[in-house]
């Protein structure tokens, strides 16, 4: 399949998904509004680019003579949107993936907020840190372990050596 018709293509699944008749524009202008999508789904940055590209591309080869899928577009244009279709259909795509993170942080999130008798018994996987201040975090409360731990030998070592001086000194 072309480039042209790839994209439009992908733009009657937008207007599908998104409800208007500016398809792909209101799926950029969603990803643009939507807050902290890139730190939450691996490769927000390169999609908003691509598909930003992609749009200037469709509309240079609509509106501006001489502008041609042959001297506009590379061997790989149309595959990569037909991928973004494919992972649009899949609900891969970034606007599905942040939506389905901030249900499972809601869902999450209201799980912590009810009391413990009213919580289900559950099993849950080990999961590793999924954000960064986590992982970052981590080594400072093992270094904080560690610290009491000293202060502490270091009280009663010294109490301890108080009592023994007391000791010799009533001898």
């Amino acid at each position: 399949m072309g480039f042209i018709d790839s994209y439009k293509r992908l733009e009657k699944l937008c207007g599908d998904v998104m409800g208007c008749d500016r398809p792909v524009t209101a799926y950029i202008d969603e990803m643009k509004a939507t807050p902290h999508g890139a730190y939450y789904v691996a490769g927000w940055g390169s999609d908003l680019e691509m598909l930003k590209r992609y749009r200037w591309i469709r509309n240079q080869i609509a509106h501006e003579p001489g502008c041609t899928e042959a001297n506009m577009c590379g061997a790989g244009d149309a595959a990569w949107i037909d991928q973004f279709y494919g992972r649009i259909m899949d609900q891969t795509d970034p606007l599905a993936l942040y939506e389905k993170e901030m249900k499972r942080q809601r869902a999450e999130q209201a799980q912590r907020s009810r009391p413990e008798s009213v919580r289900p018994a559950e099993k849950k996987p080990p999961q590793e840190p999924r954000k960064r201040e986590s992982i970052e975090k981590a080594p400072r409360r093992k270094w904080g372990t560690v610290v009491l731990a000293f202060l502490l030998f270091a009280v009663i070592f010294l109490a301890s050596f108080a009592g023994l001086i007391a000791l010799f000194a009533r001898t």
